[in-house]
Parts: C-alpha cells; sequence; structure tokens
C-alpha cells in the first residue's frame, strides 16, 4: 500500500536495532509465552505513558513545573521500543506495519470527511 522505501527503510532500521538489543538481553524474566510477552510489554507502554503524561502537568490541583520536551521524547522513544517489541511478538515487520499504518490512516480520513 505504501511505495516510499526510505520510509521502509527508516522503520527496517528500527526493528533490526530492536532485535539485536532483544538478542544482547537476558530473556529469563520475560513471559515464556507470546501472550505473556505481550501483557508484560503492554503494562510496559502504560507505564511509560504514565510518565509521559507525568511530564505534561495533568494535575491540576499540583504547582506546574516546567515541561521537560527532551525527557518527553525520551519516554516516548520507550513507549516505541515496546511498540516494536510487541510487533515483532506478533510476527510483523516494518512492511507490515507501514502497510497496516496506511490501511487505518485512510479509514480515519475517510472518518474524518464523513462527520466521524
Amino acid at each position: 500500500m505504501c511505495t516510499d522505501g526510505q520510509d521502509t527503510d527508516t522503520l527496517q532500521a528500527i526493528f533490526r536495532m530492536q532485535r539485536e538489543y532483544m538478542d544482547m538481553m537476558d530473556g529469563a524474566r520475560m513471559g515464556k509465552s507470546r501472550e505473556e510477552r505481550i501483557s508484560q510489554l503492554c503494562t510496559a507502554i502504560i507505564h511509560e505513558a504514565c510518565e509521559l503524561q507525568d511530564l505534561a502537568n495533568w494535575k491540576w490541583w499540583k504547582s506546574p513545573s516546567r515541561f521537560d520536551e527532551e525527557k518527553a521524547k525520551e519516554e516516548l522513544i520507550d513507549i516505541l521500543h515496546f511498540v516494536i517489541q510487541i510487533s515483532i511478538e506478533l510476527g510483523m515487520d516494518a512492511r507490515d506495519i507501514l502497510d497496516a499504518y496506511a490501511r487505518k490512516n485512510a479509514i480515519n480520513r475517510e472518518r474524518q470527511l464523513r462527520g466521524y
């Protein structure tokens, strides 16, 4: 569906780095089944998203602190690590992600045109 090779190359590089990282990790603490690993990764995403949200001063009852954009980017990349790992667990590669994203993006655009 998506034809831009450079986009695929960039995403393929991210997948390659994630696989290399996981190869060097001690996987003994990860779940044994794919379902367990996906559950653990979802939990990690939730916690990283909460860390990102905390940077955005969502607590209206608390004095706001300066928004740390660099820390926010770091939290976002932590989330991406886990999203890419779930993708790998589900047997997806860079092309699969790009194609699925393009399909869903087209659906979302059509929904907006129809007043969703």
